[in-house]
């Protein structure tokens, strides 16, 4: 059973939208912090955004602010990205990551922070 499974990336044209959900399985999925990361081609991890246990707590990457935005529903044990007005530099993979509380930013790209980590889907933006 995987922990975390990502989907709903796809080729969007820029301007366009895309709501990616991740759905977590075998653990506590209301006690953690779930957070996004993105990896775009020949480059490094880049965190997107973040999500307190409850909902609380939201933060974004300047780059995305006032274009993404992040919610959970924890009966559902999944959390949303919802990406609006896309860009071309938005294009990359996209992981999910879950963590037992607040990872401050310079642990935010270390894999080995977060309890689980997705296997990630692809958002392409490209006309």
């Amino acid at each position: 059973q995987v922990p975390l499974v990502e989907s709903g990336g796809d080729l969007v044209q820029p301007g366009g939208s895309l709501r990616l959900s991740c759905s977590a399985s075998g653990f506590a999925f209301s006690n953690y912090w779930m957070y996004w990361v993105r990896q775009a081609p020949g480059k490094g991890l880049e965190w997107v955004s973040r999500i307190g246990s409850s909902g609380e707590s939201i933060a974004y990457a300047d780059s995305v602010k006032a274009r993404f935005t992040i919610s959970r529903d924890n009966p559902k044990n999944t959390v949303y990205l919802q990406m609006n007005s896309l860009k071309p530099e938005d294009t990359g993979m996209y992981y999910c990551a879950a963590a037992t509380g607040y990872l401050p930013m310079q642990d935010r790209l270390q894999k080995e922070r977060y309890q689980y980590w997705g296997q990630g889907t692809q958002v392409t933006v490209s006309s």
